[in-house]
């Protein structure tokens, strides 16, 4: 059941974030995209780290908040997280304006239409092939980046790290971020929006390389604040860059595959560290390895014309 349940909210927490992604060019201006954006995942860490420090708290110390051991605390952690969800969902259904779907469907002509429209997109990507190429940088170097983020406490427990200072890393990530992911939008303001990413993608890769070094918690900690400075302006920045890249209008079909590459970019770093990891029995060089990621991200990265996209894009709409 537990699986099962876990799926749902997967494939839940997947839509949400295809449909929410794809509303950013309705609520702001090209010239305002990345500081929403930015804003958006600013808002969301700091939020996200509120309740985990709550939850977290609940879990060190039942008896605080009034209940009978870490089991329930935990129980009450997965409710207080829908309830959560719930509520601070409530402004985007109530107060986002999007345009009017004059054409509903019934459901089974949805899915038809659904599917046709896949395939089209699909179909698309060899006329737009500045999209394409971005689509493959962002798969490179956000695998890199989620990669980080979902072997960080595998990495430090493998290393002989306390479970409490890897809660306590986590919680500096987040708490870095609330204000990193803000300032990296006037910071692109300043380089550019694809310079900002590069240079995020080149931090990764020093952070990539540093965690070979890693000793002591205190290592840890200072990972976490160098992590929080580049995490939620790289993803921001990707999701503003990727709205200007996209034809208008059109926003819900290709975000699909922008979070698709996403959700599949948990894939790759993890097999690449787990083999490397394996092969050579160390966990420091399967972290290492990571930077092949980042600098194929970079590479690739480079090669986007935003010039040249928009010129593909307006021959693709004119057809």
């Amino acid at each position: 059941l537990a699986v099962i349940v876990y799926l749902f909210a997967m494939v839940g927490f997947a839509g949400g974030n295809t449909f929410y992604d794809a509303l950013l060019p309705f609520v702001a201006s090209e010239k305002k995209v990345d500081f929403v954006s930015s804003l958006g995942y600013s808002l969301g860490y700091i939020g996200g780290g509120l309740l985990f420090l709550v939850n977290v708290l609940m879990f060190l110390n039942p008896s605080w908040f009034g209940i009978t051991g870490q089991e329930m605390a935990v129980k009450l952690s997965f409710v207080m997280v829908g309830i959560w969800w719930a509520v601070f969902s409530l402004p985007i259904f109530l107060f986002v304006k999007e345009e009017k779907n004059t054409d509903a469907l019934p459901l089974g002509q949805a899915i038809k239409k659904g599917m046709s429209v896949t395939i089209s997109t699909i179909i698309s990507f060899r006329q737009l092939k500045t999209i394409s190429v971005f689509l493959v940088a962002y798969w490179l170097y956000i695998d890199g980046v989620d990669t980080i983020i979902v072997m960080a406490v595998n990495y430090g427990s493998s290393l002989g790290f306390p479970s409490e200072s890897l809660i306590v890393a986590l919680l500096i990530t987040q708490f870095v971020a609330f204000p990193s992911a803000l300032g990296y939008a006037f910071f692109s303001k300043k380089v550019g929006v694809k310079r900002a990413l590069q240079v995020a993608i080149g931090a990764y890769t020093v952070i990539a390389i540093l965690g070979f070094f890693m000793n002591k918690p205190l290592h840890f900690y200072l990972l976490a604040v160098a992590i929080g400075l580049f995490q939620g302006g790289i993803q921001a920045l990707s999701r503003s860059y990727y709205t200007r890249l996209i034809p208008k209008g059109r926003s819900a079909e290709f975000f699909g595959f922008f979070n698709m590459l996403g959700k599949f970019a948990t894939i790759l770093g993890p097999l690449l560290m787990g083999l490397v990891s394996l092969a050579t029995g160390s966990t420091r060089l399967g972290i290492v390895s990571l930077i092949i990621l980042f600098v194929g991200g970079f590479i690739m990265l480079g090669k986007v014309d935003e010039a040249k996209g928009a010129e593909e894009v307006a021959a693709f709409l004119e057809e």
